[in-house]
């Protein structure tokens, strides 16, 4: 297991994108709309890993609250695994809550699944399968 990328909240793609550009040195993907999750997400290569800026379509997504309440800055982590589904099962099977019992799409045509931040300590963890 990897870290696949972290995901950062972000008010605006535009603003994030000269701050992270600018810091890092390393161009922003193309924008991605995900509307099952309610953001428009762009990703940053750093290494092997990625940083995935997401920015809510509305205030009543999931990143929306979270900017909300303040937010701004690290939202999840995100770990590549060969199967969502036998990751998320075997959190179920040790008693951890989960966001979603299976996987489904996400951003760059993978498949995702959530841990409840209850699971890890207060940390929102992601799992997410290749193509």
């Amino acid at each position: 297991m990897r870290i696949d990328h972290l995901g950062i909240a972000v008010e605006s793609l535009d603003s994030a994108r000269a701050v992270w550009e600018g810091a890092l040195g390393a161009p922003l993907g193309a924008v991605e709309e995900v509307p099952q999750q309610g953001v428009r997400v762009a990703f940053l290569s750093v290494g092997e890993s990625h940083l995935e800026l997401l920015e809510p379509t509305g205030p009543e997504t999931a990143v929306g609250r979270f900017l909300a309440r303040g937010g701004r800055g690290v939202h999840h982590v995100a770990f590549a695994v060969p199967s969502v589904d036998a990751a998320l099962r075997a959190l179920a099977a040790r008693g951890q809550r989960l966001i979603d019992p299976v996987g489904r799409p996400g951003a760059r045509g993978r498949r995702v699944g959530f841990a409840h931040p209850s699971a890890f300590g207060g940390v929102l963890v992601e799992f997410v399968e290749a193509p």
